[in-house]
């Protein structure tokens, strides 16, 4: 008995001995993360980072066996890649507060005009941050709305939201849904939306191109498909 637990033990390790490395966006986390934990063929650790940032880690040398970056960035990485999502920006805040009007172009406008505290990521480093600033310049309130705006770095950069600390938010929805304490008030208006297309690709360099494809196709199978409307996520 002893030995058929060894045994055991043994064989359940060599399964997952395999492991593959995933660097990500981390709007792609909310989708991503129970595709890694369910996925059978190895054990996949991901780490999730800003797309300006991610792309600096990989010029620098860093050891993925996969990314999952935007189509914009996927180019310039000189990868081949297979689009597993698609997700657009939307506004939040506290779930205890009323929802504000962003139901037209000007409506939205003069929420942001009104709202006393924003929070977005830093358009230095994060996709809807470089959009949303771009929207601002569009709306001729930049100057006005950036007096009172906090830049994210990172992460769930709704947070201070949920907490009471910030009035309102705006950050990829798949990025919004998950975080306590807040409510996606909806997305931009349809003139003002910039829809992301996430794209999984293996690294140049991997050794282990098969398992990354084998984790690619889960990442766009049956399972993924049915978790990208909970998760914030269309098909691409």
């Amino acid at each position: 008995m002893k030995l058929l637990a060894v045994l055991l033990i043994v064989f359940s390790m060599s399964a997952f001995a395999e492991e593959i490395r995933v660097l990500s966006g981390g709007a792609a986390k909310s989708l991503v993360d129970p595709l890694a934990r369910s996925f059978k063929g190895a054990m996949v650790r991901v780490e999730y980072q800003p797309m300006g940032k991610l792309v600096q880690s990989l010029k620098a040398g860093d050891p993925a066996d996969m990314v999952i970056v935007t189509t914009e960035v996927l180019p310039s990485l000189q990868l081949q890649g297979k689009a597993i999502a698609r997700v657009g920006i939307g506004v939040a805040v506290n779930e205890k507060a009323p929802s504000p009007d962003i139901s037209s172009v000007e409506a939205f406008k003069k929420t942001l005009l009104a709202a006393k505290s924003i929070v977005y990521i830093d358009p230095k480093v994060g996709t809807s941050g470089k959009h949303v600033a771009q929207i601002l310049q569009q709306l001729g309130i930049a100057e006005e709305v950036n007096r009172k705006a906090t830049f994210g770095s990172g992460g769930y950069i709704t947070e201070p939201v949920g907490r009471g600390e910030i009035e309102l938010g705006i950050h990829q929805i798949s990025e919004i849904l998950p975080v306590k304490g807040v409510k996606l008030v909806g997305p931009l208006p349809a003139e003002l939306q910039k829809y992301t297309v996430y794209v999984a690709a293996p690294s140049a360099n991997t050794a282990k191109k098969a398992t990354v494809d084998a984790f690619i196709a889960h990442l766009t199978g049956p399972e993924a498909k049915g978790r990208l409307d909970k998760a914030g996520y269309t098909a691409p």
